[in-house]
């Protein structure tokens, strides 16, 4: 089982050179806080990829491709609603998701399609009521289209960069995570 995209979202950026590699049968993979020794993970046993993405959409291409490989796969497909608060500056707009994430599960079915809303944080202007309502609204626009949604909490005490950067945006006062 391989698991893409953990460090990186694959499917929307790197789908074309995935196949490729795909196809090659492995790739060479450096972890980002230890760019010491190259690490390579070989495809030649592999029979599921579970794709991370919060854009899967230019992998849509390439699904015919897997298949015909017989190679068994899902997605874990990321819709947040943190737009009007500008926290995800490089992703599609929520809409445009929606329409991505119901075309991927009439490909594949809703069963190959995990809905992730993640991640869930506070602040005083996102209060658990505004996230609940975030959700309520996007899990109306997904009914039937998976089958599982998967959220987890931000706690970003352990993440000084995390911390500075959601400060300087103002994001939450000081110690208030």
């Amino acid at each position: 089982i391989v698991s893409a995209s953990r460090s990186t979202d694959i499917p929307a950026y790197f789908s074309t050179w995935f196949m490729e590699r795909l196809k090659r049968g492995y790739c060479c993979w450096y972890n980002p806080f230890n760019m010491g020794s190259p690490y390579y993970v070989s495809f030649a046993k592999t029979r599921m990829i579970v794709f991370w993405s919060k854009n899967p959409r230019p992998m849509l291409a390439h699904l015919p491709e897997l298949d015909r490989l017989g190679i068994h796969y899902y997605f874990q497909f990321t819709v947040n609603d943190y737009e009007s608060e500008g926290l995800e500056p490089n992703v599609p707009s929520l809409a445009s998701r929606i329409e991505t994430f119901r075309r991927l599960s009439a490909t594949i079915g809703p069963q190959r399609v995990i809905w992730r809303f993640d991640p869930i944080f506070f602040t005083p202007q996102i209060t658990p009521e505004v996230v609940i309502r975030r959700i309520y609204r996007i899990s109306r626009e997904l009914k039937g289209l998976t089958n599982k949604l998967v959220f987890s909490f931000m706690d970003v005490r352990g993440y000084r960069k995390v911390q500075s950067n959601l400060s300087r945006e103002r994001f939450f006062a000081e110690g208030g995570y």
